[in-house]
């Protein structure tokens, strides 16, 4: 097991320092590429699958930046920290503490020479939590990857019809109706991660061996090269379906307008409360009712309450320069700072991601 588990993490190590995490990396600066050219592209947020208030499709891919960019820096950090072991059969170096005076400055030597630390204490196996930290954030970038493909196959709906997989001319959608253009590409990722991700209950088992070593790992832990296989083709695949994802900003001003001036609902609540309104939240819910249930605009039903109305037009002055008839005109604008963020947040991606190419030698 010296051999064995020292050579493991050297594997474990380079599949993902030359293999995963430049993937990672094109993926990301991909995820990076949309974003930026999405920031300033109005879309309707959601919440439970309902119409919330306005973002930006830059924002909404902001998030992925966010949370894939974070995985990354974890992947980088426990690839680094992976160890080996020359100690022996049960790890309290018997057999070379009969060959040199210093085992621990022997054992140092030889890891050293393959770029690997020593376990701090070694039974006849390596510490399993090294190996088990690296393929649990694994498994949380995995889950990055499904929750991205399921959002993109979401907006792909007929009814959403916001982004689409691009298709080459001779390509099949569907077996039997040849009008459908199926998202199979993002359903293919969320399929891996169904696969792959549930094999997080044996990798924590394998934490588990009597005493100094026995062999309920043995077949289990042979499986650990196809699960960052499986990881490695959604990683691809997932950048696959981001550079050539078709955008219809169109179809996004579309849903918007669905909508209406409803989405302002938030706003006018949050404003009239600060005007000291402690009944706020519950007036703008009966009007947006009002609205829905007659078809007007929420922005005339608030005219037939002049107080109300008056109330928000002094507040938005103070706080918008602006009065509340403007404020109503363009729902996509109500945005907040989505584009601003959506650009901040890739800024500090991509400069993370240059510097880790860099630390990988490009």
């Amino acid at each position: 097991m010296d051999i064995l588990d020292t050579a493991a993490a050297l594997r474990y190590r380079d599949a993902l320092r030359r293999v995963i995490l430049p993937l990672l990396c094109d993926l990301e600066a991909e995820l990076i590429r949309r974003c930026r050219e999405e920031a300033a592209t109005p879309q309707i947020g959601r919440t439970h699958g309902q119409h919330a208030v306005p973002l930006t499709f830059g924002f909404a891919l902001a998030e992925y930046v966010s949370r894939l960019g974070e995985s990354i820096s974890r992947l980088e950090e426990r690839s680094a920290g992976l160890r080996g072991k020359l100690a022996g059969a049960v790890g309290s170096y018997n057999a070379t503490s009969l060959l040199v005076r210093d085992p621990l400055a022997l054992e140092r030597d030889f890891l050293g020479g393959l770029g690997l630390e020593p376990s701090e204490h070694s039974t006849q196996l390596v510490e399993p939590e090294y190996l088990l930290r690296l393929l649990l954030e694994v498994n949380v970038a995995f889950g990055v990857l499904a929750n991205l493909a399921d959002d993109l196959r979401n907006l792909q709906r007929t009814e959403i019809g916001e982004v689409r997989e691009e298709f080459t001319a001779t390509q099949v959608g569907s077996s039997t109706m040849p009008q459908k253009r199926n998202p199979w590409n993002s359903e293919h990722v969320k399929s891996l991660w169904k696969a792959f991700a549930p094999r997080v209950t044996t990798f924590f088992m394998d934490q588990i061996s009597d005493h100094q070593r026995d062999l309920t790992n043995s077949a289990s832990s042979r499986f650990v090269g196809e699960y960052l296989a499986g990881f490695a083709l959604a990683a691809e695949r997932t950048r696959s379906v981001l550079s050539s994802l078709v955008v219809d900003r169109a179809r996004m001003a579309q849903n918007i307008r669905r909508t209406g001036d409803l989405v302002y609902s938030e706003a006018v609540y949050v404003l009239i409360a600060l005007g000291g309104d402690p009944e706020a939240h519950e007036r703008i819910r009966s009007a947006t009712l009002r609205a829905e249930k007659t078809g007007a605009r929420l922005a005339d039903v608030l005219k037939e309450e002049t107080a109300a109305w008056d109330q928000l037009s002094r507040q938005l002055a103070a706080t918008r320069g602006t009065n509340a008839e403007s404020f109503f005109s363009d729902p996509a604008s109500y945005t907040g700072l989505a584009e601003e963020r959506a650009r901040a947040i890739a800024d500090t991606h991509a400069a993370r991601i240059e510097a880790l190419r860099a630390r990988l030698g490009g």
